[in-house]
């Protein structure tokens, strides 16, 4: 378990969630109120959801003589809308992305069952709870970290 993780706020804007990501190196973030309880989780995937383009423009229509122009037009014009959707995505609260249905333990699982429960739900990252609070997060490299140091014990 990593205890006390990086957590965000349900107002936290979605450009503020990717650079923490990025500078810790990690793919979830746990979203928690002001009081430390645990709302929702946010992941790459959410975050990378948010970047689908909108399908190209077809409302733009020049005569044949033009058409050397209208490829860099609407390439420009596509451009712009591209500009603007991820302007109004790195805005957005992470409110608006987080997955709120919460798959969580406590503190003193072990590391199979919670392995198992990892597993059972398809997820990467579950939530570590004590008294209605966040205390940890058991992510996938925390698995391999404790069974290696269990292994390595055993080889001793």
């Amino acid at each position: 378990m990593t205890p006390r993780p990086i957590t965000v706020t349900t107002d936290t804007p979605v450009s503020k969630v990717s650079l923490l990501m990025k500078k810790n190196h990690i793919g979830g973030i746990p979203v928690v109120t002001e009081n430390g309880k645990a709302v929702g989780i946010v992941t790459e995937t959410d975050i990378i959801s948010l970047l689908t383009m909108p399908e190209i423009s077809d409302d733009l229509w020049l005569p044949s003589p033009f058409e050397i122009i209208e490829i860099p037009i609407r390439e420009l014009m596509n451009w712009e809308k591209t500009k603007e959707a991820l302007s109004d995505v790195g805005n957005m609260p992470i409110s608006d992305v987080m997955s709120d249905d919460l798959i969580c333990t406590s503190p003193g699982v072990d590391i199979e069952e919670a392995a198992g429960l990892m597993m059972k739900e398809g997820i990467a990252r579950l939530l570590v709870i004590e008294e209605d609070n966040l205390v940890g997060i058991v992510t996938r490299a925390d698995l391999v970290r404790g069974l290696g140091a269990r292994y390595g014990e055993s080889e001793e």
